[in-house]
């Protein structure tokens, strides 16, 4: 039997009102994840404690911000328009009149036809343009604009930054970093819809060439190099005229014939081209399409040209100086003589 202890009366009075705390152990699971825990979490690195993080950028690179929304249609047509332009270096300008769908696939059709037949007869072992030749429709105001930040947008190379944003030593503080202002107004955003682009050709509407031909329904037919056989083939079929761009009978190409075919065709009229940055009416196309050999043949005249060129000049200087020299030859056999007839006299007046 335990000895009992003998409380006070009021020690038992201000036991009863205390709490009291009982300590309780912590489950053997969660022990077992914090001690796991804390051995497998390693230390920062000493750098990362000293310097800050590199500054986020807060946009795609490949979407930065524009003057209108770059998710609307516009806006995408745009950039189309403006890769092609920098990349096709032959570009025809035909006007259509309500062309309707069935018409255009016809006519790409026997575009597409007579381009086979031309490859046909060349060397199979050399790549040919046919498969990147494409007839399309386009939006005449948005492709005018691309044409105008094309040719006269010309950015100055962008300067480089003070300090690298990608270096963990620069704060996010720091001014002049590039693609971390998410505003269209950013004088680093340069791109072709950027607003400063938009701000330095806004004047240059009318000024093109090409403008008072970009109104109403517009058409390309676009070739990825300057191939003048392939130029004249499709001139054959899409505007013929005799003579030199005839376009094929009836018995070789039926489907050329067709109503439908012959429909579309007569709805599309060539206005013009640009080749190679440089803008050509409708006899400058005809004249680069005319050209036999294509660039071949043309750099053999140009080759012909010069060689007579110099021929004529060298022929010119040797007969200068030929004759030259004969008057030279003649006048010292003059004097010659002269001086053999003076010594005669002398040596006869002697005798």
């Amino acid at each position: 039997m335990q000895p009992r202890i003998t409380i006070c009366s009021s020690c038992l009075r201000h036991l009863t009102k205390a709490k009291v705390i009982q300590f309780q152990w912590p489950p053997l699971s969660q022990s077992k994840y914090a001690s796991t825990a804390a051995a497998i979490t390693p230390a920062p690195p000493i750098d990362q404690a000293i310097v800050s993080s590199p500054p986020l950028t807060r946009y795609p690179l490949a979407q930065p911000p524009s003057h209108r929304p770059p998710e609307f249609r516009k806006s995408q047509l745009h950039r189309q328009y403006t890769s092609l332009l920098r990349s096709t270096p032959l570009i025809l300008l035909f006007h259509h009149n309500n062309l309707k769908a069935t018409e255009l696939m016809a006519v790409r059709r026997e575009l597409a036809i007579a381009l086979q037949k031309l490859d046909a007869q060349g060397d199979p072992s050399i790549s040919s343009p046919s498969q990147g030749i494409k007839l399309q429709i386009i939006q005449s105001r948005i492709f005018s604009a691309a044409l105008r930040i094309v040719e006269y947008w010309n950015p100055s190379p962008p300067q480089a930054p003070i300090s690298d944003p990608q270096d963990p030593a620069t704060p996010s503080s720091t001014p002049g970093i590039p693609n971390t202002t998410p505003s269209p107004s950013d004088p680093a955003l340069t791109h072709s819809l950027s607003r400063r682009a938009r701000n330095a050709v806004i004047s240059k509407k009318y000024t093109h060439p090409l403008s008072p031909l970009l109104s109403g329904p517009l058409a390309l037919l676009t070739f990825p190099t300057v191939s003048p056989a392939h130029l004249k083939t499709a001139l054959s079929i899409l505007a013929p005229r005799v003579p030199g761009f005839v376009a094929p009978p009836r018995r070789t190409n039926p489907g050329y014939h067709d109503a439908v075919t012959q429909a579309g065709l007569q709805k599309l009229l060539l206005l013009g081209a640009r080749i190679e940055g440089r803008v050509f009416d409708m006899e400058g196309v005809r004249w680069v399409g005319g050209i036999e050999g294509g660039l071949e043949g043309l750099r053999g005249q140009l080759v012909g040209m010069l060689q007579g060129f110099g021929a004529g000049l060298t022929g010119a200087l040797e007969g200068a100086s030929r004759s030259l020299y004969l008057t030279v030859a003649g006048r010292r056999m003059i004097l010659e003589d002269e001086g053999k007839g003076a010594d005669n006299r002398k040596e006869e007046n002697g005798g």
